[in-house]
């Protein structure tokens, strides 16, 4: 049996940029165990299997699976999901924008899309899940985890912390783009610090951007999860806003920031966060971006 699938690159303009994925729209009939195999085999960050939603309300549900097993939550599967649905003419424009609900494994998830004389160009999500902090851990601890020294960790707005918006991430601010660059792996060191169970990846970040027109730049590493290193995280620059929100002194703003992305691997990403904070909490967060259609083809499974 043939299933159709289609890719595209998300949280870019340019074809070859951003983050890949693989969407298969129409779904039904696939086990997890194939759903498994089948994202292995394009061995994409994320790949989303599209079925008929199980609640009403939603638009459609979506199962999200890395090379590594099925996640319940991700920002650029949701936005390259709207977007190829969008494309094929499943998801029909109501004027300049259009509201999905996917249903998900951490629950629904809004996507606005936002068409251009009829066609999709931008899609943004609200994340399923208020923002939750998670344990705190020691700058040493870090350093050694992705290759730096304890110099290049800043603790001054908040020490490394878990935080999530859906799925969890371990948040370390870096005092320069060129400790960014540096930061690699030790797979040892990440396992000893960071099982699976705690926190999905390491997500770094700098408020240093050098010429980029950005707020931010990041890198997220992700080696047991089947993600060495992601071009553009979703629900990681989410939930990051999430946070950062919650640690400024506003009782009531909207913060945005635009954040790059994937430089450092050739892939470079742009995403747009959104945090909402009310009475002093965070109670909406949001990350949005362009996407780009790439290929389109067939899958045999049996």
């Amino acid at each position: 049996m043939r299933y159709q699938y289609l890719t595209v690159d998300v949280f870019t303009h340019e074809r070859f940029g951003g983050n890949q994925l693989a969407v298969l729209p129409d779904a039904e009939g696939l086990t997890s165990e194939l759903m498994t195999k089948i994202a292995v085999e394009f061995n994409y960050p994320e790949t989303t299997f599209v079925l008929p939603p199980e609640e009403d309300g939603h638009t459609r549900r979506v199962r999200i699976f890395t090379p590594g097993g099925e996640i319940p939550f991700a920002g650029h599967p949701n936005v390259g999901t709207a977007f190829v649905l969008a494309t094929r003419g499943d998801i029909q424009p109501d004027g300049d924008e259009t509201r999905v609900i996917f249903g998900e494994n951490a629950g629904p998830v809004p996507v606005t899309i936002r068409f251009v004389e009829g066609r999709p160009q931008y899609c943004e999500l609200t994340a399923p899940q208020p923002l939750s902090l998670g344990p705190q851990y020691s700058a040493a601890a870090v350093a050694g985890c992705v290759g730096l020294g304890d110099a290049d960790i800043l603790c001054h707005s908040h020490t490394p912390i878990t935080a999530s918006v859906g799925l969890p991430f371990l948040f370390v601010e870096l005092g320069d783009r060129h400790a960014l660059a540096r930061s690699f792996v030790r797979r040892d060191h990440f396992a000893e610090l960071l099982p699976t169970a705690a926190a999905t990846g390491v997500h770094l970040y700098t408020k240093d951007v050098g010429d980029l027109e950005v707020d931010m730049r990041a890198r997220m590493y992700a080696p047991f999860a089947g993600v060495p290193e992601d071009p553009a995280t979703g629900s990681a620059n989410c939930a990051l806003a999430g946070l950062l929100a919650y640690l400024h002194e506003e009782r009531d703003y909207t913060f945005t920031w635009r954040i790059a992305q994937g430089i450092e691997m050739g892939r470079p990403s742009l995403l747009d966060a959104t945090a909402n904070k009310h009475a002093g909490d965070v109670d909406t967060t949001r990350i949005g971006g362009a996407c780009v259609s790439v290929a389109e083809g067939s899958i045999q499974v049996a």
